[in-house]
């Protein structure tokens, strides 16, 4: 709720900042209508022309200032319906009650991903944070953490690793201070592995099996095979590294982004119960896995980059709400030539980037396009 809060307050103030360049633009073109020269006019004209979508996204982001008021009180609610059904445990099953709450937390899923989603646009150029350990890894924070929660968690390596470093904050991280280390029971494989709501998400190493690891209590909370998924460098990204599985995390939840026997070798997305780790629905994107040097997940989107090296850019998308995908051609600059983990994360609406020992995080640009349909793109 904070997060979101935060973050649609930060982009509204953008908008708005944008209509009034809007209304200073179209004040000057009506002023100098009659003195610019024909090449200066046009040149207005086209700037002008480029900023009017944002009128539409201004008003969404209005709407989505009281989406959030409606989300807040929704919340509120919550406490008093979970305190309801406490004191009906007797009088319910837990069947029963189970479905009440879970109807209680889809009515907060849908209000909170309408907000901050769109279609990718734009990546940032590189913000490299530090320079550690060795070619291949993974580094990242919660994604579903409150604000106040910066820690960092620090893999290095592609397989047979067990070693967790984590880090109090953003800041202990850069210096290389204040972390503690967890030791994983089971050794992972690839770098594809996510946190997500205390715990982490990583595939087991020589196997298929998802390995749901909780920080807290330092134990396995659930593990599971994901039927039919290749390991063991069966069908990893372009760059090879046992990368076969990768899990994400975006607005909507967990995913895991693999490939099978049965799909050729295409990229199968799947939408995984962070609970069960079961498999809720699957998609075949019908793009190879081999060329793709990596992947990541925004609303509900399947981005995936052509190259893992120098010159890669993101150059096709999937969208599960519509079964349907598309060719792009976003800039993504490759600082140092060879990227081994790629990871949105939809509270801080970056990408993180292991490349070449360099962890590295670049900003990304939304757009939502209000639709008749009222999808978010």
């Amino acid at each position: 709720m904070e997060v979101l809060e935060l973050r649609t307050y930060r982009d509204l103030q953008y908008v708005r900042s944008m209509e009034t360049l809007m209304r200073s633009l179209d004040a000057r073109l009506r002023a100098a209508d009659g003195s610019l020269s024909a090449k200066s006019f046009q040149e207005l004209k086209d700037r002008m022309s480029e900023l009017l979508p944002l009128s539409s996204v201004l008003e969404q982001y209005k709407a989505d200032t009281q989406t959030i008021v409606r989300l807040r009180e929704e919340v509120r609610n919550l406490s008093g319906s979970l305190a309801a059904i406490q004191e009906e445990m007797g009088a319910y099953g837990y069947e029963d009650l189970q479905q009440r709450v879970m109807a209680l937390e889809a009515r907060l899923h849908a209000c909170a991903q309408k907000l901050g989603c769109g279609k990718l646009t734009g990546v940032s150029n590189p913000i490299t944070i530090r320079a550690m350990g060795s070619r291949f890894g993974s580094w990242m924070t919660d994604t579903m953490a409150p604000s106040a929660d910066s820690r960092v968690w620090y893999m290095d390596g592609y397989y047979k690793g067990r070693r967790v470093l984590e880090f109090r904050t953003l800041g202990d991280f850069i210096k290389g201070q204040n972390f503690i280390q967890h030791l994983l029971p089971q050794p992972w494989a690839g770098t594809g592995h996510v946190v997500y709501n205390g715990s982490l998400f990583y595939n087991k190493y020589q196997s298929n099996v998802v390995v749901k690891y909780h920080f807290r209590s330092r134990s396995v909370l659930v593990q599971r095979s994901l039927p039919g998924a290749g390991y063991n460098n069966t069908f990893p990204y372009s760059w090879g590294g046992f990368s076969d599985m990768d899990f994400m995390v975006d607005e909507s939840g967990l995913w895991a982004v693999y490939t099978t026997n049965q799909n050729a070798g295409n990229i199968v997305v799947s939408r995984l119960d962070p609970h069960t780790l079961e498999v809720v629905r699957s998609w075949d994107t019908g793009y190879p896995k081999r060329s793709a040097g990596e992947a990541f997940m925004i609303c509900g989107v399947l981005y995936v980059t052509n190259s893992h090296l120098a010159g890669a850019k993101v150059y096709f998308a999937y969208f599960t709400n519509t079964s349907s995908y598309e060719y792009t051609d976003v800039p993504f600059h490759n600082q140092y030539s060879h990227i081994s983990m790629l990871d949105y994360n939809p509270r801080e609406r970056a990408l993180y980037t292991w490349n070449n020992g360099h962890q590295v995080l670049y900003n990304v640009t939304l757009f939502h396009v209000i639709s008749t349909a009222g999808d978010p793109w």
